[in-house]
């Protein structure tokens, strides 16, 4: 399904070359290079409606959904100040490229999961993505905070999904440094 088609046909395609690599690793290496060389040089100019924030959250909507090789490009808009909650993907690889403003991206290690539901986390790191700029979550590799940290513009970014993301695990603070893990459903938005 080609939404927006005019405005990102060029990127689409250079999306279903990396996916047909086939290899995890390979496809999100390629991806990332797509989206720091595309971004940039060509910019993303998207319509209107992905500019809307959400006043409670960041807003996910849906770009391009590929039926054939199973991916997805999603575009998220962050309101000043809006973050989500410590999360995984699902278990799907990602790559995620920073279109408009600032992004705080804090890459988290899992250090423990015992039997009682009760998660340990290390911060391995907390980087400050600029326009142009992407990263690739392979799990298990794959838990992170992301955050808009201006407080007087909007961010955009476009992540791209080794399928479709309708759900995710947030990690709730349980005190003493320790983690619940919640699912979460998630959906597209206007």
């Amino acid at each position: 399904m080609r939404t927006q088609a005019t405005v990102v046909d060029p990127l689409i395609d250079r999306l279903r070359d990396a996916v047909l690599l086939r290899d995890v690793t390979a496809i999100a290496e390629r991806i990332k290079d797509d989206l720091e060389s595309f971004i940039p040089a060509e910019g993303l100019r998207l319509p209107q409606c992905f500019r809307r924030v959400r006043p409670d959250s960041y807003a996910r909507r849906l770009l391009y959904r590929d039926s054939d090789l199973g991916f997805t490009a999603v575009v998220m808009t962050w309101g000043p100040g809006q973050r989500t909650a410590l999360h995984d993907h699902a278990g799907i690889w990602c790559v995620e490229g920073v279109v408009e403003g600032v992004m705080e991206v804090s890459r988290f290690e899992l250090l423990e999961e015992p039997e009682d539901g009760v998660f340990r986390f290390a911060e391995q790191g907390r980087v400050q993505a600029a326009a142009g700029s992407a990263g690739a979550l392979i799990p298990p590799f794959e838990h992170h905070v992301l955050a808009n940290p201006q407080l007087d513009r909007i961010s955009l970014t476009l992540h791209v999904y080794g399928g479709e993301m309708d759900h995710c695990s947030i990690f709730e603070p349980a005190g003493n440094g320790t983690f619940r893990r919640c699912s979460k459903s998630l959906s597209y938005d206007e």
